[in-house]
């Protein structure tokens, strides 16, 4: 199948990169030094699960040169959204489905005023990964894809996705609840940059601290309210769930970057 990347960095580059090394036909679309060392050395990934080097890959700045493809993976920060909508158009065939990997819960609503929701699916990615330089993408955690129709109905694209994923080498879900997916991811990032942004700590001192601790599970039932209010069925549970997740994460662990976009796209990082 053919994929396009638009957004080639931690996410795209991490996963669009595993893809074309198990098969897939994938066109990264990128700029400046990063689109220049694409196509003069090709990608490298930088990982625990072993290192990569695809000497010659598919790399454009103009979607125009790409022409229609199966799956677009839409993975751009959400400060770059506007502009990169404009790159869709000639990506789109008869049955072209963009998947919105960001953060935040706004991207499919996003996408279905672009592209209309026939064509649009909702994403979540769970990986820690980032450009490390310009072609060189350095992995060092977790490499989780989920994707799915937002009204939870059969897409053959997803389907065919699925197949494309299962060589690479990373796990991948397609969901038939993906709104359930996306909040929940919401509710564990928002708590996390918001906890440690506002204590200024890292998150070791935060699930160590009672009072602190507390505050985060009732940040994270706050969330919860909302995604319930929206009739999102977010688990009642997801305050413990993350409470034992992030005591389990290394203590001195702490968001390195805190861009607010709006109430619902809350962190530029990903994780």
């Amino acid at each position: 199948m053919r994929i396009a990347i638009v957004g080639s960095g931690g996410v795209g580059g991490y996963f669009g990169g595993r893809l074309a090394e198990a098969g897939a036909d994938v066109t990264f679309l990128a700029r400046g030094a990063h689109l220049e060392a694409l196509r003069a050395r090709g990608l490298r990934i930088e990982s625990p699960k072993g290192n990569l080097h695809l000497p010659r890959v598919k790399a454009e700045s103009d979607a125009a040169a790409v022409g229609p493809v199966d799956v677009v993976f839409f993975a751009v920060k959400l400060y770059d959204t506007h502009d990169a909508l404009a790159l869709l158009p000639p990506l789109l065939g008869p049955d072209t489905v963009v998947i919105g990997f960001q953060n935040g819960v706004e991207t499919v609503s996003t996408l279905t005023r672009a592209v209309g929701a026939g064509r649009t699916a909702g994403g979540v990615s769970y990986v820690s990964a980032v450009i490390s330089g310009p072609g060189v993408i350095r992995h060092t955690a977790m490499d989780h894809l989920i994707f799915g129709m937002p009204d939870g109905s059969a897409s053959p694209p997803l389907e065919a996705l699925l197949e494309a994923c299962r060589p690479a080498a990373f796990q991948a879900t397609l969901s038939a609840n993906i709104d359930v997916e996306i909040w929940t991811k919401f509710v564990r990032l928002s708590v996390f940059s918001g906890m440690t942004a506002v204590t200024r700590c890292p998150i070791g001192v935060i699930v160590n601290d009672p009072e602190l601790l507390e505050m985060l599970k009732a940040a994270a039932r706050e969330t919860l309210a909302v995604a319930r209010a929206k009739s999102v069925a977010v688990a009642g549970s997801i305050d413990e769930d993350v409470a034992a997740a992030y005591k389990a994460l290394p203590p001195r662990r702490r968001r390195r970057c805190w861009r607010i976009s709006n109430a619902a796209g809350a962190s530029s990082c990903r994780g």
